[in-house]
């Protein structure tokens, strides 16, 4: 469901892939890289594509090049295959988050940022408030945040893990349903692709 045409064209084209464009170039061994260049340098390098399909999550856009199969054009057997499909990219689109590690996402970010507040306001009551005889309560205070922080860590990987089971599983289904419709001559694949980020404009 990517579009790899696009894919290049933005890898080329749009600063927010620089660091991909740069691994690009390295592995083709040239500054100025065609888009065929590109394409050839993703097949070779399954993960520059990883890494392009990592930055859309990081910065909220969408790694899924289809909009909605239109309903109303279709035969009524093919209605409701082309419904599922229009549900599933919809709940693709709310699941992709969960295909960043876990290691590099907001979530974990967000996590240690508190830890280290609640840390500097630690030093803060201790040294600044003269409170030296409270400081075991206050260090058991930050212990249990700590663990506290260790535990919704675990809870939240635990989470993504999951969820990008259920993205994984739902993503081969909606493409075997494209499959099927457009075996069935209900639609045409490419006819769905978006040929270019609203985002990138």
């Amino acid at each position: 469901m990517i579009n790899l045409n696009r894919v290049a064209r933005e890898i080329k084209t749009v600063g927010l892939y620089d660091l991909v464009l740069q691994d690009v170039q390295r592995v083709v061994g040239k500054n100025r890289v065609s888009e065929e260049e590109i394409l050839r340098a993703l097949d070779e390098n399954p993960q520059l594509l990883e890494d392009y399909m990592q930055t859309n999550v990081e910065y909220n856009l969408s790694n899924i090049h289809l909009r909605d199969i239109d309903v109303n054009d279709l035969k009524d057997d093919c209605k409701q295959k082309a419904q599922e499909v229009n549900d599933n990219l919809a709940k693709l689109k709310e699941l992709e988050k969960y295909t960043l590690d876990f290691e590099q996402s907001a979530t974990l970010v967000i996590i240690f940022s508190i830890e280290f507040f609640v840390l500097f306001s630690v030093q803060y009551f201790i040294v600044l408030l003269n409170l030296k005889d409270w400081q075991w309560w206050i260090y058991g205070v930050f212990a249990s945040t700590v663990a506290i922080a260790y535990w919704y860590g675990k809870k939240q990987s635990r989470l993504y893990a999951k969820n990008k089971k259920i993205y994984d599983a739902l993503y081969m289904q909606t493409l075997g349903l494209i499959e099927d419709l457009e075996d069935a001559g209900c639609i045409k694949k490419s006819a769905l692709m978006i040929e270019e980020c609203e985002e990138h404009v």
